[in-house]
């Protein structure tokens, strides 16, 4: 994508505008670098017509390797705009430079869980460095685990709301092994066992083979970032973070959802319908497309105007 040469100094880093998918061309939006850890981030801002950041905005991250341009994330962000709410989507870097995208499984993964945290702290940085004065945090499946870890443990006066929608969950250290074994036919102590040594030794870049990672079979991945996915955890488990986190929450769950049914089971007795909310949307899957991504966009609206 060619540049256009206008250069935005924000607080942690250097941004450049740049041209958008024709998809979003109706609204105005821009693509926009941000200099971060290295390397370049990519996220795009949508701005309803006659609107401004010092409305307010929601910064959305999406879920598992995926990126700001999937089809739920384009569709939300037009929605959002459709109701007046600007909308910032970054695309997780996963360590690589200007990610677009699905993670490629043959590339090696080199990234940690956390990384996603510093990322999401950047563009909140960037967004205040804008102008915006209230930036309501949104994440989708994984991305809504680390949007609410974010909001747990970093977040600052610049938050105003949090939207999990259909955040990842974790039945435990004994679940995760039994599904390891079920997807990729091995035993996942030994190899978390392997990795964890090397991390202690100070050796958590060196790359290991590992019959799978993620969604990806027979993959490359430094111990470290084996280690931050697969070792025991409890902040991955989002109903976990909730207590913790200050701003309202509104949780978003889809009734037909197969990826993490356990949302409105582990939600309702954390929401006390003021500071948690939980909302379950009938018939919706965990991606929320076609008419359920105008219901999720109503929701979110509604708590930003509250």
């Amino acid at each position: 994508m060619k540049l256009c040469g206008c250069l935005i100094k924000a607080a942690v880093a250097l941004a450049v505008v740049c041209a958008v998918p024709a998809s979003l061309s109706a609204r105005q939006v821009q693509e926009i670098e941000l200099e971060y850890g290295g390397v370049t981030l990519l996220g795009d801002l949508v701005v309803p017509d006659g609107g401004g950041l010092d409305e307010g905005v929601v910064l959305l991250t999406h879920g598992t390797l995926a990126h700001k341009d999937m089809e739920l994330i384009e569709s939300l962000q037009i929605a959002l705009a459709d109701r007046g709410v600007a909308s910032l989507a970054p695309t997780l870097s996963h360590g690589l430079d200007r990610r677009r995208g699905m993670y490629d499984c043959a590339v090696p993964h080199r990234y940690l869980y956390l990384d996603a945290l510093g990322e999401i702290g950047a563009w909140a940085s960037w967004l205040a460095g804008q102008g915006a004065e209230a930036i309501t945090l949104m994440g989708h499946s994984r991305g809504g685990n680390q949007t609410a870890w974010y909001a747990a443990e970093r977040a600052d006066e610049r938050l105003s709301k949090v939207v999990l929608l259909a955040p990842a969950t974790q039945a435990g250290p004994e679940y995760e092994a039994k599904a390891y074994k079920q997807r990729y036919g091995a035993a996942l102590a030994p190899l978390l066992e392997e990795a964890e040594k090397l991390v202690a030794a100070g050796k958590g870049d060196r790359l290991i083979s590992v019959p799978g990672f993620i969604y990806c079979e027979n993959a490359e991945v430094s111990a470290a970032g084996f280690v931050s996915n697969y070792a025991p955890e409890l902040r991955r488990d989002t109903p976990e973070l909730i207590p913790a986190i200050e701003a309202p929450v509104l949780v978003i769950a889809g009734s037909l959802d197969k990826v993490v049914p356990d949302v409105p089971a582990r939600i309702k007795p954390l929401a006390d319908g003021t500071r948690v909310r939980l909302e379950v949307i009938e018939d919706a899957d965990h991606f929320f497309l076609d008419f359920y991504t105008e219901d999720v966009a109503d929701l979110v609206s509604e708590l930003i105007s509250e």
